[in-house]
């Protein structure tokens, strides 16, 4: 089916009804990365969760596509040469997961989507949204799939700013709180909806590492491991498009492969269970 655009609580977003739309039917919401593709309409090209009998709700990210400041790219680049936690990552998660529920009931509103399970999709920092929205409780969360997910803060700014501007990274207390939240091996717990993990072989050592230590975490706290899963893809690093990633653009072979392995995670435990 056709997609659909719009803006929902003043979210753009790209939305694709189910083949047999129906009151209950499922949704899932999915957040971009902001490496490629690092858009909504990007994002849904790459990721179109292709054949699954659910809503497929792409937001944009605050600051990102649509809602990129005044300024443009320069101001973007000189919010991150000031503080890269604070000035970018920090608002851009907080308002994303803030915004998630008003987001969802508009989207129901307007297009009538189902009020079935909601899943979760998301993309590197896209991924730490869908992590926070499950942790922090702002949706109630039926199943996960996060993709080049970004697990650990700390050291991924750690290794991006020296090689950006030749300086470590200043720590101060509030940056240290916010790492803090977006420590999810930290913040793991034990009755989480079923998550599947999807990582690049050639993905950077800071987010890889961290994804197998969630994996190991959550699969030691919940009741029934199998449902924390990991899927390492060959060949892949952490982008899921050629950039620049802001257009949507034929699906590369490696996105082809994460998109079959969402569509049956998807299918098992957030359709399965409930027909």
């Amino acid at each position: 089916m056709k997609p659909i655009s719009g803006v929902a609580a003043g979210v753009p977003y790209v939305a694709t009804p189910p083949e047999r739309d129906r009151p209950g039917a499922a949704t899932v919401l999915a957040w971009h990365l902001l490496d490629s593709p690092r858009t909504e309409t990007a994002f849904a090209a790459a990721l179109p969760l292709a054949g699954l009998d659910a809503w497929r709700v792409y937001l944009g990210l605050p600051m990102t596509g649509r809602r990129t400041p005044p300024g443009g790219v320069d101001e973007v680049l000189r919010l991150l040469g000031e503080d890269v936690v604070r000035n970018v990552h920090e608002p851009i998660v907080r308002q994303a997961v803030a915004e998630a529920g008003d987001a969802l009931a508009d989207l129901r509103t307007q297009l009538g989507a189902g009020t079935g399970p909601i899943g979760l999709l998301g993309g590197s920092l896209g991924a730490a949204v869908a992590q926070s929205v499950i942790l922090d409780g702002a949706l109630t969360v039926d199943a996960a799939v996060l993709v080049s997910p970004l697990v650990r803060l700390r050291p991924v700014i750690d290794a991006i700013v020296p090689a950006y501007t030749g300086q470590p990274y200043r720590w101060t207390p509030p940056a240290e709180a916010f790492a803090a939240r977006l420590d999810f091996v930290h913040r793991a717990g034990a009755g989480g909806p079923p998550v599947l993990l999807v990582m690049g072989a050639q993905d950077e050592p800071w987010f890889r590492q961290p994804v197998h230590d969630l994996y190991d975490t959550l699969r030691a706290r919940y009741a029934d491991p199998s449902r924390v899963g990991l899927h390492v893809v060959e060949g892949m690093g952490h982008a899921l498009a050629n950039e620049p990633g802001v257009e949507p653009e034929p699906q590369t072979a490696h996105a082809a492969e994460v998109d079959r392995m969402a569509v049956d995670w998807f299918g098992r435990y957030l359709l399965a269970e409930r027909r």
